[in-house]
C-alpha cells in the first residue's frame, strides 16, 4: 500500500492526472477562451498609465479599458510565495515556499511547508487546465525550484522556456547577484544556453508566439504563464526605449510621487482624501528611507534621474511585447476569445542589494558598471550589456504611490499591485475596489476554462483556498469575498489579515516595531491613520483570525533576532539557493 501511494505522489509530481485529482478531462471546445496570464516583476502599483505613470503603456491600458481594473487587489510580499500561490490555489506555507528560500530562517529549513519548492502536496494549475483540454505554455522566471520533479515541464507544461533563479541579467547567461553561482535556463526538460542577440523580455514573447503559432490550427484552446523578467533588477532595456524618458525625472522622486497620486485622483483610482507619507523613518537611517532629493549634488540627480529613465524603459519594453501577443492574436481571430491578465508578483523594490557591502565586491568583478562612479559621469550606458542598474528606495517609493513601504513588508507597498483582467463582450468593464487576492486567481481561471476541480481530494492534496472571482467579473455579483471573511498572511515575521476595507499588519524589526497595527485601505493606503486604539474590538477579532491562520497552515515564526538581509548574506554565502 506505501509503495502505491508513493508512485500516486510521484504522478501528481509530474503532473500525470490520475483517477484520484477528481478532474474531469473535457472534450476541446471551441467556444473555450484561451487564458494568458502576464507577471510583471516588482512592478509598483502606479508603474502603469492606467494607474497614474507617466511611463507610456498604451497596450496595457488599452487592455484595462476593455475589461477590469482592480485597484484593491493585493499578492505576497515577494516573488516565490505569491507565484507559488498563482500556480497552485494553495497557501504558500502549505505548498512548500513559506519563506523565500534565499531568506530562509534558520529554524526553518526542513521543515514541511518550508522544502524551498513545489511539494507533493499541492497540483499545479497547469495541470488542472490541461486535464480541461488546454495547450499549457509557459515563459520566463519560475523560481518555484528546479529539481527535476519541480521544473515547468514536469509541472504541466507542455511547453516552457524557464530561468529557474528570483532573476538574472537581462543581456547574457549570469547571475544578477551573488546569491547564486551561476543560472539555469530549461526548455521543456533540457538545460539549455541563450541564444545570441538575447534579450529577456523579447525573447520569452519571440517562444511564446511561437508555442500559440504551433498549434493555432487544431481547434484547441491554450493557457499561457509569460512570468517576465521586466522589472527586477537588474533594469536593463533596448537603449531606445531608455533614451524615450530623457529629462522627465530630474526633478526627483518627491515631485513624481505627488505627480502621480494626483493623476490616480483624477482617474478615480484612489479617493480624494488620500495623502502621501512624508518619510518613512524620521529618527534613524535605513536602506528603505526616502533621500532628500534636494541635498543631492548635480551628478547625484542625473545619475538617479538615468537610473529611473531605465526602469522606466523596462516597463515599456514590456508594454510593447505585450503588444506583440495581442496584435498576432487579433491578427488570427483569436483576441475576441482571449482572456488576458496583467498583474505584478509584489510591490516595488526599494534595490538595497547592491548597496549592501558583503555585496559590493562582487558587482564590481561581474559589470563593468554597477556604481554611480563606475560610470564617471557618462550614464548613457546604463541599462546596456555589462551595466547593473537599479533605482533605490526614492523612486521604489514612487513606482508605489500611494502605498506604504515595499516588496517584502506587510505593508500596501508590498502586497497591493495593479491587477487587469480582459475577456472581451464577456467580462462588465469596470474599475473596482473590490478586494481581491492571488489565491483568487486559480479558481477563477479555471472556472473561465469549465474545468471541473473538486475539494474532496486526496488527503496528502490541499484544496483551492481562493475564491473564484467569474460571477464578479461578468457582473452577477457585486463582491469577491464577503465583508466578514478573514484572510492571513505571512512573510519571513511580516504578517496581515484582510477583512473588508480593513488590514491588520505587522511589521518586525529591523522593518518595524513589531505592534499588531490596524488600518482602512480604501481611505488609508499610506497607513498613517493606525485604528488599533479606536477599533479595539476589531483589532482583537483580526488577531486571533491571524492566530487561526498560523496554525492551520503550518507558519513557522521567524525568531526573535531574525533581520533578512543579514539572513541573505548568511544563506548566499552557504550556497542555499546554488
Amino acid at each position: 500500500m506505501k509503495t502505491i501511494k508513493k508512485i500516486t505522489a510521484f504522478l501528481f509530481l509530474l503532473g500525470i492526472a490520475t483517477s484520484c485529482t477528481h478532474i474531469e478531462k473535457e472534450t476541446p471546445s471551441e467556444t473555450k477562451p484561451n487564458i494568458i496570464i502576464f507577471l510583471a516583476d516588482d512592478m509598483g502599483y502606479s508603474d502603469l498609465g492606467i494607474y497614474g505613470s507617466e511611463i507610456q503603456t498604451p497596450n496595457i491600458d488599452k487592455i484595462a479599458s476593455e475589461g477590469v481594473q482592480m485597484t484593491n487587489f493585493h499578492v505576497g510580499a515577494a516573488c516565490s510565495p505569491t507565484r507559488t500561490m498563482l500556480m497552485t490555489g494553495v497557501d504558500n506555507h502549505r505548498a512548500g515556499l513559506g519563506n523565500m528560500l534565499e531568506i530562509q530562517a534558520e529554524n526553518q529549513f526542513g521543515q514541511p511547508g518550508y522544502e524551498g519548492q513545489l511539494n507533493n502536496n499541492v497540483i499545479s494549475l497547469a495541470s488542472r487546465i490541461k486535464e480541461g483540454g488546454y495547450h499549457t505554455y509557459m515563459v520566463g522566471k519560475w523560481h518555484l525550484g528546479s529539481t527535476a520533479e519541480n521544473i515547468p515541464s514536469a509541472r504541466g507544461f507542455d511547453e516552457s522556456f524557464a530561468l529557474m533563479e528570483s532573476g538574472a541579467d537581462n543581456w547574457v547567461n549570469q547571475p544578477y547577484a551573488p546569491l547564486y553561482k551561476k543560472v539555469h535556463y530549461y526548455r521543456n526538460d533540457q538545460e539549455v544556453d541563450l541564444p545570441e542577440n538575447y534579450f529577456s523580455t523579447d525573447y520569452y514573447t519571440d517562444e511564446l508566439l511561437k508555442y500559440i503559432d504551433s498549434n493555432k490550427s487544431d481547434e484547441q484552446p491554450f493557457f499561457a504563464y509569460v512570468a517576465y523578467q521586466a522589472v527586477h533588477m537588474p533594469h536593463q532595456a533596448p537603449k531606445e526605449f531608455i533614451d524615450k524618458y530623457n529629462g522627465v525625472y530630474y526633478e526627483g522622486w518627491e515631485q513624481l510621487r505627488e505627480t502621480r497620486l494626483n493623476k490616480l485622483k483624477e482617474t478615480g483610482v484612489v479617493s480624494e482624501e488620500i495623502t502621501l507619507k512624508d518619510e518613512f523613518d524620521a529618527t534613524s537611517y535605513k536602506p528603505w528611507m526616502i533621500p532628500d532629493w534636494d541635498a543631492l549634488s548635480d551628478d547625484e540627480k542625473k545619475f538617479n534621474a538615468r537610473r529611473m529613465q531605465t526602469y522606466a524603459g523596462m516597463v515599456d519594453n514590456m508594454d510593447y511585447n505585450i503588444g506583440r501577443v495581442v496584435e498576432y492574436l487579433k491578427a488570427n481571430d483569436m483576441y475576441e476569445n482571449t482572456v488576458i491578465i496583467v498583474m505584478s508578483d509584489n510591490g516595488a523594490d526599494p534595490n538595497v542589494l547592491p548597496d549592501n557591502p558583503a555585496f559590493q565586491a562582487w558587482f564590481e568583478q561581474n559589470y563593468d558598471t554597477a556604481l554611480m562612479e563606475d560610470y564617471n559621469g557618462d550614464y548613457s550606458s546604463m541599462g546596456q550589456k555589462g551595466s547593473f542598474s537599479s533605482y533605490g528606495a526614492g523612486w521604489a517609493a514612487a513606482a508605489n504611490t500611494p502605498n506604504s513601504y515595499y516588496k517584502t513588508f506587510s505593508t500596501e507597498g508590498g502586497l497591493r499591485v495593479p491587477f487587469i483582467i480582459s475577456y472581451p463582450n464577456n467580462f462588465k468593464t469596470q474599475k473596482s475596489s473590490q478586494f481581491g487576492y492571488v489565491l483568487d486567481i486559480a479558481p477563477t481561471v479555471l472556472d473561465i476554462a469549465g474545468v471541473n476541480y473538486s475539494k474532496e481530494m486526496e488527503e496528502h492534496i490541499y484544496p483551492l483556498a481562493g475564491s473564484s472571482m467569474l460571477s464578479f467579473f461578468k457582473g452577477e455579483n457585486n463582491y469577491i469575498h464577503h465583508k466578514n471573511e478573514a484572510i492571513g498572511y505571512e512573510l519571513s515575521g511580516s504578517s496581515a489579515v484582510f477583512k473588508g476595507d480593513y488590514k491588520l499588519t505587522k511589521n518586525p524589526s529591523p522593518k518595524g516595531n513589531g505592534q499588531w497595527e490596524l488600518y482602512n485601505m480604501i481611505t488609508d493606503p499610506s497607513e498613517q491613520n493606525n485604528l488599533a486604539e479606536a477599533m479595539p474590538e476589531l483589532l482583537e477579532e483580526l488577531i486571533a483570525a491571524y492566530a487561526v491562520y498560523e496554525k492551520e497552515n503550518g507558519v513557522i515564526p521567524v525568531p526573535a533576532d531574525y533581520d533578512p538581509v543579514k539572513q541573505l548574506v548568511i544563506n548566499s554565502q552557504r550556497g542555499v539557493a546554488h
